[in-house]
C-alpha cells in the first residue's frame, strides 16, 4: 500500500463519519504511525497487554474475543476495513481486555494513543473526528444491548446482516454464532429457514 493510497483511505475513514480530515493532518498522523501486515490466524493483542497503541483496519478483517468462565471462546466484535481496533487505551484501560486475531490477511495502521490524544487536544479537525467516532459507537452499543434484550436469535442475525453485509459471509460461522449469543447449529437452522423462504 503506497502512501497516497493510505492517505486516501484515511481521508475516506473521516468522510464516512462526517468528519473530513485534510491530507496535511493525515501527514501528521502518519508521522507517528506504523503500518503492519497481519497474517490470517495471527494474534495482534492478548488480554493483559498494554494499551499504548491503537489502530485502524485498512484491509482484511479482525476479530476481538474473550474466554468466558467456562472456557468458551466468545466473539465480542468484528473489525473490517475502516474500523478502529485495540482502542481500549482511549477509554482509560491500562491493559487489553480483549484478544484480537486476524480472520483474513489484513493491513492496519497503528499509532501511539498518547500522540493521538495530543492531536485531539490541539486540532479542531481531529477533535471533530474523535467526537464523530464516539457518537458512532453509541448506536452500536444500543444495538448490542437491545438485541439481546428484545430480539430473537433470528432477528439478531438479520439485523447483523443488514448492518454488516460485507462481514456476514467472511467470518467463520462459529464466531458469528458466539457474537449473536447462539450455537453454530442454531445459526445454521436460521440460515436454512431464511433460504427456504426465498
Amino acid at each position: 500500500m503506497d502512501k497516497k493510497e493510505l492517505i486516501d483511505q484515511l481521508i475516506l475513514f473521516g468522510k464516512r463519519r462526517n468528519a473530513p480530515i485534510s491530507a496535511d493532518l493525515m501527514e501528521c498522523l502518519l508521522s507517528v504511525s506504523t503500518i503492519k501486515e497481519i497474517k490470517k490466524g495471527s494474534l495482534l493483542a492478548s488480554v493483559g497487554d498494554n494499551t499504548q497503541t491503537a489502530g485502524i483496519v485498512l484491509s482484511g478483517i479482525l476479530r476481538s474475543y474473550y474466554i468466558d468462565s467456562d472456557g468458551n471462546d466468545i466473539t465480542r466484535g468484528f473489525m473490517p476495513a475502516g474500523y478502529m481496533c485495540m482502542d481500549e487505551g482511549f477509554f482509560g484501560y491500562k491493559e487489553r481486555i480483549w484478544t484480537i486475531e486476524a480472520l483474513e490477511d489484513s493491513i492496519a495502521i497503528f499509532f501511539e494513543v498518547k500522540a493521538v490524544r495530543n492531536f485531539i487536544n490541539e486540532n479542531v479537525e481531529f477533535k471533530n473526528l474523535w467526537i464523530a467516532l464516539l457518537e458512532s459507537t453509541i448506536p452500536y452499543k444500543y444495538y448490542r444491548e437491545g438485541g439481546f434484550l428484545i430480539e430473537s436469535a433470528k432477528e439478531r442475525y438479520m439485523h447483523f446482516k443488514e448492518l454488516y453485509p460485507d462481514v456476514v459471509d467472511r467470518v467463520p460461522q462459529k464466531h458469528l454464532a458466539t457474537y449473536l449469543g447462539i450455537t453454530p447449529e442454531s445459526l445454521s437452522r436460521i440460515k436454512n429457514s431464511l433460504k427456504n423462504k426465498q
